[in-house]
C-alpha cells in the first residue's frame, strides 16, 4: 500500500497517473497548499523540503520518498514497469524525465506565477518563460515526429512531461503549428489511467471561480 500526499497540481498528479498505470493500492492524503499544511511538521517529516508530492511506501517498511520525479523512478523500479532494462533505453527515458524536472515543469511554474499569479504584470519576465516554454515544445515537436512517446514505449517520462504540458493554456503558451504534440497530449489523455490520474484529486480550472480559488491559493504560497 502506497500513501500519496499530493494536491491538485502537475508535479502531484504525475504519481497518481503512475500509481493508476501501474495497478498499485494507494490511498490519498490531501494537503491544502494554500494553508500551508506541507510547512506543518507532520509533513517535513516526510519531505524535509515542504513540496508535494510525498510518498510512504507501507510494504517497505513505511519507507518515505519525496520529489517527483525520484518518486516516479522508485515506483518504475519496485514494479519493473514504465521503464526499460535495457541501459541505453532506460537512460533515454532517464534523459526525457530530467527535461521535464529541469526545463518544462520550473519554466511553465515561472510562466504561471508571472502570466496568472503575480498580482502586478510585469511584460518581460511574462515573455521570458512563456518563450522558454514554447522552445521546449518545439524540442518535443521535434522528438515526437515518427513517435508515438518519447522513448518509443510508454514510460515515465511521458506521464511526468505530460502532467505539465496538457496545462499549456493556463501558462498562457500555445500548441499551434506543433501537431506531433497534439496527437501525443490525445494519445496520452486517451489512456484510463492518464484520465483517473488527474481526479486524484481533481483540479477544475475551466470554471471562473475554480480557477479565482486557484490562483489565490497560489498567491497566498507565494506570500502575495
Amino acid at each position: 500500500m502506497i500513501d500519496l500526499y499530493t494536491a491538485a497540481t502537475p508535479n502531484g498528479h504525475k504519481i497518481s497517473i503512475a500509481l493508476e498505470e501501474l495497478g498499485l493500492p494507494y490511498g490519498l492524503n490531501l494537503l491544502n497548499l494554500g494553508d500551508n499544511e506541507q510547512k506543518q511538521p507532520a509533513f517535513l517529516a516526510i519531505n524535509p523540503n515542504g513540496k508535494i508530492p510525498a510518498i510512504i511506501d507501507r510494504d517497505n517498511g513505511d519507507f518515505a520518498v519525496f520529489d517527483s520525479g525520484a518518486i516516479l523512478l522508485y515506483l518504475a523500479e519496485k514494479t519493473g514497469k514504465l521503464l526499460p532494462q535495457e541501459p541505453g533505453r532506460r537512460s533515454e527515458v532517464i534523459q526525457w524525465l530530467m527535461f521535464q524536472m529541469s526545463g518544462i515543469g520550473p519554466m511553465m511554474g515561472q510562466a504561471n506565477v508571472w502570466h496568472r499569479y503575480w498580482e502586478e504584470r510585469y511584460q518581460p519576465a511574462i515573455d521570458r518563460y512563456q518563450h522558454e516554454v514554447r522552445r521546449l515544445f518545439e524540442v518535443m515537436e521535434q522528438r515526437l515526429n515518427g513517435r508515438d512517446y518519447l522513448v518509443d514505449e510508454y514510460s515515465i517520462a511521458d506521464i511526468a512531461n505530460w502532467a505539465w504540458v496538457r496545462t499549456h493554456d493556463w501558462s498562457g503558451v500555445s500548441i499551434e503549428g506543433l501537431p506531433h504534440l497534439r496527437s501525443w497530449l490525445e494519445r496520452m489523455a486517451a489512456r484510463l489511467a492518464c484520465r483517473r490520474g488527474i481526479e486524484a484529486p481533481p483540479v477544475k480550472v475551466d470554471k471562473k471561480t475554480d480557477a479565482d480559488n486557484f490562483v489565490k491559493g497560489a498567491r497566498a504560497m507565494l506570500g502575495r
